[in-house]
């Protein structure tokens, strides 16, 4: 009799989680970035220091312009993969971009820096909250309760 195979499945990387702790009491809440690190990183306190060490070494280098994340990790003592899992998820949240050495206007210096996409995004989500609250006419009536057939 033999051993069974294992077969791993192929297809899509796993991907960190981009989940945030979205209640509206919780961000009342907030006064520090400690509390806004749980926000981001709910249940993951190793995370949330690597976020805390990343923003915090981003808002006090000179021009808010950090050449490498890397070093973070002897620094701080994370290792290089959980600062690559929060750094891959603050980038796609829009908290820090990624500059290319081809950028002008930062010197043809490629580094992290601080992205206003975050912001700009709950700025829409403010105003798309706003519109979706607002009655227009009869036809908008409808296609708002047609939206229950498609869910």
């Amino acid at each position: 009799m033999g051993c069974p195979v294992l077969i791993k499945k192929a297809g899509v990387k796993n991907m960190p989680s981009t989940k945030i702790e979205f209640n509206c009491n919780k961000i009342a809440r907030v006064q520090g970035l400690d509390e806004f690190a749980q926000l981001l990183f709910p249940g993951n306190r190793n995370h949330q220091r690597v976020f805390l060490a990343i923003f915090i070494e981003l808002k006090y280098v000179p021009a808010q312009f950090l050449p490498h994340l890397a070093p973070l990790c002897e620094r701080y003592g994370f290792s290089p993969r959980t600062l690559e899992t929060v750094r891959s998820k603050m980038r796609r949240l829009g908290i820090i971009d990624h500059v290319s050495r081809f950028n002008k206007s930062r010197g043809y210096r490629e580094g992290w820096v601080f992205s206003n996409r975050f912001s700009n995004a709950q700025l829409h989500l403010i105003e798309l909250m706003r519109d979706f609250k607002e009655k227009t006419d009869g036809r908008q009536e409808k296609k708002d309760r047609d939206l229950f057939m498609y869910l």
